[in-house]
């Protein structure tokens, strides 16, 4: 998985940068090889000095034809990328959990009609 990282209203130092690629590239077991990932790190503005929700993680995800995205706040940088980290493997999670019992729905509805229908035999007698 290819990441781009994006630092906004900080300095993305390097320390930063490689703890993103920790966690955001601990998701590639649930993606494709050819998903790409673009992930912003900042501060939500310049004038919030001390408080809650002062730093922000965003995580958007393409892979195939699957898009993800996830957005987190919270008052540590480092627990805004945990948390947004555990939002995104969410979503994917769930989008892959959809994705096989909409499959098994329709397995189970075949075999229901295959069931349902009358034995024919193209050369008479039965």
């Amino acid at each position: 998985m290819q990441i781009s990282i994006k630092g906004t209203n900080i300095d993305l130092t390097d320390p930063i940068a490689a703890y993103v690629q920790d966690k955001i590239g601990g998701l590639d077991k649930f993606l494709d090889k050819d998903a790409f990932a673009y992930v912003e790190v900042g501060r939500e503005s310049m004038h919030h000095n001390k408080g809650e929700d002062v730093f922000m993680a965003e995580v958007k995800i393409k892979a195939g034809e699957s898009d993800f995205f996830a957005r987190e706040h919270n008052a540590d940088l480092y627990a805004a990328i945990d948390a947004v980290k555990e939002e995104i493997q969410r979503v994917i999670k769930q989008d892959k959990n959809k994705k096989q019992t909409l499959f098994i729905r329709g397995a189970r509805k075949i075999k229901k009609r295959i069931k349902g229908m009358k034995p024919w035999w193209p050369f008479g007698g039965k």
